[in-house]
């Protein structure tokens, strides 16, 4: 089971409202905000395919470009001790911090991964 929906490399919640009997949702992890709802988990997934289709092309009539999903670069704010212990890790080692943070994902979270 999974509480994200994905279409087109976009990914959707999947939330449901007791209060009024309907399932929704939002693309997560862009800036803007899209939204879609359905009355079951099949009309739910046309509902978000629809949104996304929807957003793309209201992007392009606008000349604009598409915020895209987790992009592949993000703040990290380990503290001030952890910090110093990585960048220190990283001169010693003759590779950048960036370096070390990728390296550190791939191995608490296992595979090889994409990009730098």
């Amino acid at each position: 089971m999974s509480d994200l929906l994905e279409h087109r490399g976009y990914l959707g919640s999947v939330l449901y409202s007791d209060a009024d009997e309907i399932f929704h949702g939002r693309l997560e992890f862009i800036r803007d905000l899209v939204t879609y709802e359905g009355a079951d988990a099949r009309s739910l997934k046309r509902s978000f395919c629809e949104a996304v289709d929807d957003y793309l092309e209201m992007c392009r009539s606008e000349g604009r470009e598409p915020d895209l999903p987790l992009k592949g670069s993000f703040n990290v704010r380990p503290g001030r001790e952890l910090h110093r212990r990585a960048m220190l890790y990283a001169r010693r080692e003759g590779i950048s911090l960036n370096a070390v943070v990728t390296h550190a994902l791939r191995r608490m979270l296992g595979g090889q991964g994409t990009g730098a």
